[in-house]
């Protein structure tokens, strides 16, 4: 397990140090395994290395379910990073929001689902005039409680 600057880690048979809203838990599962928290900030700092040019946005849809992104997942764009080949983005086309696959290939630029469902497919915006990316996404958040 790597773990990051400031992260501490205690035995799992010891007593945890007390609760804090400043403080995100991570727990390994099995038997005999450790407890590793880590204060909130430096949380943030991982996913979200370029604040001032960062934002979030809701997931609405199921075409991205084979990249783990699902319907309800909170994203992180961020628009410091150039799109490339194979990057998950957050583009507008035609006015429409959209989070897909940007794929290069021989010239010419597609945005693809990245799904199982044969509903999705992948759509060339080569040259379209309304085509813009707004950012990569570098990372998703799940709720697991509604």
């Amino acid at each position: 397990m790597r773990l990051l600057s400031q992260a501490f880690c205690i035995n799992s048979f010891l007593e945890p140090p007390s609760m804090s809203a400043s403080m995100v838990y991570w727990l390994e599962c099995g038997v005999n395994q450790e407890l590793v928290w880590f204060p909130l900030h430096i949380i943030t700092e991982v996913l979200v290395p370029h604040p001032s040019a960062s934002f979030t946005l809701r997931i609405s849809g199921h075409s991205m379910t084979r990249a783990g992104i699902h319907d309800g997942d909170l994203a992180i764009v961020d628009r410091s990073l150039t799109a490339r080949h194979d990057d998950v983005i957050v583009a507008v086309l035609g006015g429409e929001l959209l989070c897909k696959r940007l794929l290069i290939r021989h010239g010419r630029t597609y945005l693809a689902p990245d799904s199982d469902d044969p509903m999705y497919r992948p759509v060339e915006v080569t040259g379209r005039e309304d085509f813009q990316v707004w950012g990569v996404i570098t990372s998703t958040i799940r709720f697991h409680r509604k």
